[in-house]
């Protein structure tokens, strides 16, 4: 077997076929990692989520990394790793195309407010936050049979 890198169409090509990847965010030096629901729009990842730690910690360090991956037949698989940063889409002025499009891109998707939705929403919070990840660096890898 043998690791090849993938083309950035090709990573964007599995990001688009996928709604579920690990988020890894970081705070004072320690990293969380949770699993998300996605949409692909451009270089944009759209998701929505409840408040709690990972939008606490996203709004204090916005630099994120995302991976999701494919299991195939046969033992092989593709993987796609994305850094990028964290923008929060609120409910203001001068916001609402961008929150807009979130929702119309995730509520194309059967249960698309899971995992982000499953929790009780903390007292004293916004229950919930469309937020979109900016692409910045893709990287993707592979493997093939020799």
């Amino acid at each position: 077997m043998i690791i090849t890198e993938m083309t950035r169409p090709e990573c964007l090509e599995l990001l688009g076929s996928q709604r579920v990847g690990s988020l890894a965010c970081c705070r004072e030096g320690q990293p969380y990692v949770v699993p998300i629901t996605f949409v692909l729009d451009g270089d944009y990842l759209y998701s929505f989520s409840l408040t709690g730690q990972k939008i606490d910690w996203m709004r204090a360090n916005p630099l994120i990394c995302l991976q999701a991956d494919v299991a195939g037949e046969n033992g092989l698989w593709r993987s796609v790793v994305v850094n990028g940063r964290f923008e929060e889409l609120p409910d203001r002025i001068g916001w609402k195309r961008a929150r807009d499009r979130a929702w119309s891109l995730l509520s194309q998707h059967a249960n698309w407010w899971e995992p982000g939705g499953l929790k009780p929403a903390a007292e004293g919070r916004t229950p919930h936050v469309f937020y979109r990840i900016i692409i910045e660096e893709m990287t993707g890898r592979r493997n093939v049979n020799d």
